[in-house]
């Protein structure tokens, strides 16, 4: 998730980072225990694992949307929803005004006071030096449009630089120049250079950002658009998968995948004919994308063990994949803008979905009001008896959003509403009625209605709409 700091956004991060005073009367409407093995409340070592929830459904396998309807839904998101750039659409040339628009939408210079890993204010003449090397000036009046693939997981950046900045001095996890990822293959339209030569701004069908130079290879329309539409192919169904290791092609040694990247198979390499100095029996033989010295693409077969989690194939979209695909990242450390080689809250949901073949928008400020998909949106007209309501008829996969953030639901008991997701800590009042904080600081399992946004707020108080993925 990476949105700008609005009043909204700084209430929630103030939330998320620190406890909160006091508890609403609304938060003790059940009565909650707090478990001494977990010391989260409503939660078990039971609950931790996937298979509790899976049998909590009547028909878990059931197919929600079959391949058909996602289709469709990633066709109407495309269509609709104005937050994807459809990349294939964009004319052959750029003019200057277009490509500007995109960096100075996003690389706009901070107006508040950051601070550096240590604590310590960045300079002025730091920041001006950040703003420079956006180089606005040397942006050419009309520009052929260049596309490229990404061949190695890369972060996408607010400047083009590395320099890690936060909002306090003693906050060390939220960088705010770090703004989300790209993955091996994923597809980019390359619209300006750094001063310095060494980044691109690039625009993928999901972001518009800064990635490292070193991590794009330039192509021609039909290699980098064309690459995702090859057949036959494997998806990526654990958290990460990782190539072979292999000294003769460096680019393809040990890549992580991760989830739901899609990687085409090379199904007619000679049985026998060594990959990479390799027999690839034992393995499946992928096709990557490789960025030459020069800075173009090239392809180069890979192997992918076939002990490593993919299939030939989307998983069905089915009640039973949602919640065992959202458990294999259960743990894994928060990462701001997919910062500590994680993901935050967005970046969860969007790869537990696209392991089924659904996209997503990138940012839950997108997400949380996309046309494409089946919305609910609540006001603040909206009683707190109707909202309580429409947590209790919520479905495995509903997706819901407060202010900064979204929760995927992974069922329902005893009238409660369960959900899965990645945050920095959670907020509920204890037995003697004082707010406890659990900082849980990744992925996370937790029931919906007993967590506190503020002092006087409940998560349910606060939700500003539910997505519901499904017909």
């Amino acid at each position: 998730m990476r949105l700008p700091l609005t009043p909204a956004l700084v209430l929630c991060l103030a939330m998320c980072l620190a406890g909160t005073a006091s508890q609403p009367l609304a938060a003790r409407e059940n009565a909650w225990t707090i478990p001494a093995s977990t010391g989260v409340i409503g939660i078990d070592d039971a609950q931790l694992d996937p298979a509790f929830w899976v049998r909590q459904l009547a028909d878990p396998d059931r197919v929600i949307l079959d391949s058909d309807a996602i289709a469709a839904q990633n066709a109407r998101l495309h269509q609709l929803d104005k937050s994807i750039h459809d990349l294939a659409a964009l004319q052959c040339t750029l003019d200057r005004a277009q490509v500007s628009g995109w960096i100075e939408a996003l690389s706009r210079r901070p107006s508040k006071p950051l601070f550096d890993e240590h604590g310590k204010p960045v300079a002025t003449a730091t920041l001006d030096g950040v703003v420079d090397a956006i180089n606005l000036g040397a942006i050419p009046e009309r520009q052929d449009t260049r596309y490229g693939l990404v061949v190695h997981r890369a972060a996408l950046r607010t400047f083009p630089t590395s320099l890690r900045v936060f909002s306090s001095d003693d906050d060390h996890d939220i960088d705010r120049f770090q703004e989300s990822a790209l993955f091996p293959g994923d597809p980019v339209v390359v619209a300006h250079e750094s001063r310095d030569g060494k980044w691109l701004f690039v625009v993928s069908p999901r972001y518009a950002a800064w990635i490292e130079k070193q991590f794009v290879a330039l192509g021609s329309q039909e290699q980098v658009l064309g690459y995702g539409r090859k057949t036959p192919y494997r998806v990526v169904t654990g958290a990460r998968a990782t190539t072979v290791y292999t000294q003769e092609e460096p680019g393809v040694s040990e890549l992580q995948l991760d989830m739901g990247v899609r990687v085409p198979v090379l199904s007619d390499w000679p049985v026998g004919k060594p990959v990479n100095g390799q027999d690839g029996y034992t393995s499946h033989v992928v096709e990557l994308p490789v960025r030459n010295d020069d800075g173009s693409l090239r392809f180069s077969p890979a192997l992918l063990p076939r002990r490593e989690p993919s299939q030939d194939r989307y998983l069905p979209l089915s009640g039973r994949n949602i919640i065992q695909q959202g458990f294999k990242f259960l743990g894994e450390r928060y990462g701001w803008g997919h910062s500590y080689n994680g993901r935050d809250c967005s970046g969860f949901v969007s790869e537990v979905y696209r392991s089924m073949g659904v996209e997503l928008p990138r940012n839950t400020s997108d997400q949380a009001v996309s046309p494409a998909l089946n919305r609910i949106a609540l006001s603040d007209k909206d009683t707190r008896e109707k909202r309580l309501q429409i947590a209790r008829e919520l479905q495995v996969g509903d997706l819901v959003y407060i202010p900064g953030h979204v929760m995927m639901v992974i069922g329902q008991l005893n009238g409660e509403p369960y959900v899965i997701h990645d945050t920095t800590g959670l907020s509920f009042a204890g037995a003697d009625g004082k707010t406890v904080r659990a900082r849980t600081n990744g992925v996370t399992v937790s029931p919906l209605t007993p967590l506190l946004f503020n002092g006087q707020q409940t998560y349910v108080d606060r939700m500003t709409n539910i997505q519901r993925i499904r017909p």
